[in-house]
């Protein structure tokens, strides 16, 4: 039996609205658990599915500048 790992976490942050999507990501930050990291993923890949191109290059953009602190 395998679990699906991308599912479980999008039943269960299906519906959120943007106060609760905010406090998901300032939890996963500030608690600095690597068990967060996979919600994160998640949450990252929706963005970039609904992002325009523009919205795209300014995140590779800024994860880039990121990188290089």
């Amino acid at each position: 039996m395998s679990f699906n790992l991308r599912g479980a976490i999008m039943q269960n942050i299906q519906g959120s609205d943007e106060e609760k999507v905010e406090a998901t990501i300032q939890d996963a930050i500030q608690s600095k658990e690597e068990k967060m990291l996979p919600g994160l993923g998640v949450l990252f890949e929706i963005y970039w599915q609904e992002a325009n191109e523009q919205e795209k290059a300014e995140m590779i953009q800024q994860i880039s500048q990121g990188l290089q602190k």
